[in-house]
């Protein structure tokens, strides 16, 4: 079976160790041999284990002997967390973020620390489309992405803050999920923005994004070595959703082809008995997705405040110039910000009671062709400013051979019941 494992997803993996028909040793093995066969042109992970390391490190759980990405904002405590900055380079965190913690006390193996932009903003790392070396991976989570989609990882962990998980899990061909915010402890990785951070997940199914996020959200009731495989609740809808096809003010920017994406998944989305209807959301969430900056650039003054300080020629400009609109804002006008996030996220659950899930493009189209450029994230960006669940789905290729997707959202806390959903629209769009 040598090298045939990097085709398992994340639960076909644990399952066959679970059942003592995959050695786990083989699983990290093929991973590790993959990586070194791959890094020099994909790029994805900034440190990564050795062999024995890794092999060392095999426990009992459900996730027993998964070699997983961590992208480079979250603390390790084995391997240096750079940030994506120089001023990072040798940090070693004195403890595992707790979501790095859960992971090992499921049995669950940190392969290596992904890339990510500097301080999970603009600026990119070397990382390359798996697809198509010339093109970006997208970003902030550029490693995670590609290295789920180069097979090396059957899950990594990546960040959201405006569109940093769904992106680039469209541009890299993979489901990348960002679950409600604080659905997922993000304490111990980097802040971007304390408002609008979020922790999310990339791996090749909606089946294998909804064990992972079983088993990691905050309050799982899922703990340590002795939950077996089987233990973990598997999710199905009940019932054949109603979905809402979103309009937003940034549909002009989507190119023909992820339009075409979109009326297709409609289309199979209603041969398999769903309703897919238009609808548009009252101007205030857009002009609250508008309030982004405002809410990043305060906060981004005071996260950086010692960087400027004591590493300013470190610092790349893109977080520079964040800092710099920051200082420009008042507390008053940052307050008002957040009050309207937090009525508009309750506000949002009424659509809900109408509609299972909303769909819309999860990028403008496929990825760009350019590696100083992360693409644009303006259609993950309600989903990010409210702090209610996205997925990306993929959904097919464009003529050039690059991933497109399509994105759903869901209501707040309803994550579950998003994944359930998803799991019905992925099934449509691959009869």
């Amino acid at each position: 079976m040598k090298n045939s494992h990097q085709a398992l997803g994340l639960i076909a993996a644990a399952k066959q160790i679970d059942a003592h028909q995959l050695d786990p040793k083989d699983l990290l093995k093929d991973a590790f041999e993959l990586a070194n066969q791959l890094e020099s042109n994909l790029k994805a992970f900034v440190s990564r284990h050795s062999l024995e390391d890794l092999i060392k490190s095999i426990a009992p759980g459900p996730l027993s002997g998964i070699p997983i990405g961590i992208k480079d904002i979250i603390n390790t405590q084995d391997l240096p967390t750079t940030n994506g900055s120089p001023i990072y380079t040798n940090h070693r965190p004195s403890q595992d973020a707790p979501i790095v913690q859960k992971i090992r006390a499921l049995g669950g193996i940190v392969f290596g620390k992904t890339v990510t932009t500097q301080f999970a903003w603009k600026t990119p790392g070397p990382t390359v489309n798996p697809h198509n070396s010339a093109h970006t991976p997208g970003g902030s989570s550029s490693g995670s992405a590609a290295a789920v989609a180069a097979g090396i990882v059957p899950l990594a962990l990546g960040t959201q803050t405006v569109g940093s998980v769904v992106r680039p899990a469209a541009f890299c061909g993979v489901v990348g999920f960002k679950p409600s915010f604080v659905a997922i402890s993000k304490e111990g990785a980097h802040p971007l923005s304390y408002a609008l951070d979020h922790i999310g997940f990339f791996t090749r199914s909606v089946e294998d994004v909804a064990y992972a996020y079983q088993l990691l959200k905050e309050g799982s009731v899922y703990q340590g070595a002795k939950t077996k495989v089987s233990d973990v609740a598997q999710l199905s809808i009940n019932h054949i959703p109603k979905i809402a096809l979103l309009k937003t003010p940034f549909d002009h920017l989507m190119s023909a082809e992820q339009e075409q994406a979109i009326q297709t998944a409609i289309k199979k989305l209603q041969q398999a008995g769903a309703s897919v209807e238009a609808v548009e959301l009252p101007k205030q969430y857009w002009d609250g997705v508008n309030q982004m900056p405002t809410i990043m650039a305060y906060e981004a003054a005071q996260i950086h405040r010692e960087h400027l300080r004591n590493h300013s020629e470190l610092l790349c400009e893109n977080i520079k110039e964040l800092a710099a609109k920051g200082v420009e804002y008042s507390q008053a006008e940052y307050e008002v910000a957040l009050n309207q996030q937090a009525q508009l996220r309750k506000s949002v659950s009424e659509i809900f009671k109408e509609f299972d899930g909303l769909l819309l493009a999860p990028a403008t189209g496929e990825a760009p062709r350019d590696l100083t450029w992360t693409g644009d994230p303006s259609f993950c960006a309600l989903a990010s400013y409210l702090g209610i669940p996205a997925i990306n789905l993929p959904a097919g290729k464009s003529a050039n051979g690059l991933p497109l997707g399509i994105q759903l959202m869901g209501n707040y806390g309803g994550d579950e019941h998003l994944l359930t959903v998803a799991q019905f629209v992925e099934s449509s769009l691959v009869h």
